[in-house]
């Protein structure tokens, strides 16, 4: 498997929780547009007032992603 990146997009306040799940429907459908191979996408609860909406990609497509989408951060991605 190739090294993945984790692209993740944040949300705070009160109404984070269902921002971030459509938001991680939006990058589900673009990644389906794309044909992107390996990839996926969520949403998690890091706390109650912040979440995130995220996308797992190869490493290779982190540059273009990056502009296209504009993520708030990113990590490598270790698959656990």
């Amino acid at each position: 498997m190739p090294e993945r990146i984790k692209l993740i997009w944040d949300f705070h306040g009160p109404n984070a929780k269902h921002i971030a799940q459509h938001h991680a429907k939006h990058l589900n459908e673009y990644a389906e547009a794309e044909h992107l191979q390996h990839s996926f996408t969520g949403a998690e609860e890091l706390t109650p007032m912040h979440h995130i909406a995220y996308m797992v990609v190869e490493k290779k497509l982190m540059d273009t992603l990056r502009q296209t989408l504009k993520p708030t951060r990113g990590q490598l991605f270790d698959g656990g």
